[in-house]
Order: structure tokens, then sequence, then C-alpha cells
């Protein structure tokens, strides 16, 4: 990172990427579809069994990281190669929710827009590039096991008077405000399948809510606190 990137900014908005800007539902329901395909039904639940295993245990969502367990189950499996070239070669731009892209150009003008999102090392960094998101905040990608366990890294990093998180996971949301209280703004895109289960109403709402990200589109930005 240089040194420049660590000039305390005004207002850092950090954005999310799954279900936030994109629509990884879409992605799985993709996925799901083509390895039924490929492999049939019934090897097609036990891939996401292993999914479902692999991110108890490391906290993220793994894909290609469960097809290597699911390889190590079916070592002959014939169509490993080809479910393997379609996650490699997925189409994430097409994937996008409507107005993502604008509203980090929108967002960009009054403050600096940094993607904050956790997962793998190499499956969510080619989604984050395929899909132009790696471009849209000029490689300002920050990728962690945690995110909300590491805002200490993220402030190192992006320094700033005020901090706008935006999420479509209430969970994250609730702890970044216990951290930075009145330094952060919390926005939340009630989006995909986290956003929607019932689960949300255990927590404290979000400074805002918003249906769909596009909304960011025109957003009198002072609301959002930090802005002058």
């Amino acid at each position: 990172m240089s040194e420049a990137a660590r000039t305390r900014a005004k207002l850092v908005f950090l954005i999310d990427v799954d279900n936030t800007l994109l629509d990884n539902d879409r992605v799985a329901a993709d996925l799901k579809r083509h390895l039924t395909r490929e492999v049939g039904a019934e090897r097609q639940e036990r891939y996401w069994a292993l999914f479902e295993q692999l991110r108890e245990a490391l906290g993220y969502a793994d894909y290609l990281g469960a097809l290597q367990r699911y390889r190590v189950e079916h070592p002959h499996e014939p169509h490993l190669l080809e479910v393997s070239r379609y996650l490699v070669n997925y189409p994430f731009a097409n994937r996008l929710y409507p107005g993502s892209l604008d509203a980090i150009e929108y967002l960009s003008q009054f403050g600096t827009t940094v993607i904050l999102t956790d997962g793998d090392v190499v499956f969510q960094p080619l989604k984050i590039d395929r899909a132009g998101l790696f471009e849209a905040v000029q490689g300002r990608v920050l990728l962690y096991i945690h995110k909300e366990q590491e805002l200490a890294e993220v402030e190192r990093l992006f320094p700033a008077d005020h901090y706008v998180l935006i999420d479509d996971k209430i969970r994250i949301l609730t702890a970044a405000k216990k951290v930075w209280a009145g330094r952060l703004t919390t926005v939340f895109p009630r989006q995909g399948h986290y956003a929607l289960a019932p689960e949300v109403a255990n927590y404290p709402k979000a400074d805002i809510t918003i249906e769909r990200i596009s909304d960011l589109l025109g957003y009198d930005i002072g609301a959002l606190g930090g802005a002058r």
C-alpha cells in the first residue's frame, strides 16, 4: 500500500462484494444447476455439504476448496475438470446488481471507495477482477478471513475522519458499529438471503437501510455522515 493511500481522508466508503455489489445467490444457483448437470443431483448435494463444512471451519466461502475436498472423495469423477473450468471462467460481470458500478463512481465523488470483503485468496480476487470491481476502485481492495475483526488494519491502511460501511450482513454492520461508533455510518442493502433472513430482526437497525445498491445513486451524501 502506498504512502498516499495512508493519507487521512475525510470520508472512506467500505463496500462489500457478495450480495452487496454482486448477486452471489445467483452465482450459487448457476453452479448448482451446472453441478447437477455434470455430476448428478446426489453428488451435487454432496459438494454443497462439503462447502458448508468448509465454510464453518474457515469462516468464509471457499468454492474451489470444496471442489478439492470433493475430489478427494471422488478421485475418478470425469467431470471435475469441467466444473473447475466453469468456476474459473464464470462471467461475474453479468451478475453485478444493476447500478453497482455507477454507485461506486457516484460515491467516489465524495470520498475514497474501498472494496472490503472476506474469502479465499484465489477465487475471491478472481471474482472481484472479473466483475470489474478491482478497476472500479482503482485497486483499493482489502480481503480478509473475518473483516469485522480487521478494522484496526483497515484504519491503518485507509485512515479517515469518517467511514461508511455498505454490507448486506447486519451482523458485520453491528460489529463494526461497536468499534467505530459515531465515526461510522452503516448502510444495509436488503439484497440476498442474508439480508432477508429472519435473524436480521435480532440485531440493531443499520443507520440507513436501502432496498438495492442502486438506491445510492443521487443519495444525499451528507446524510451518510462525515461529509461536508
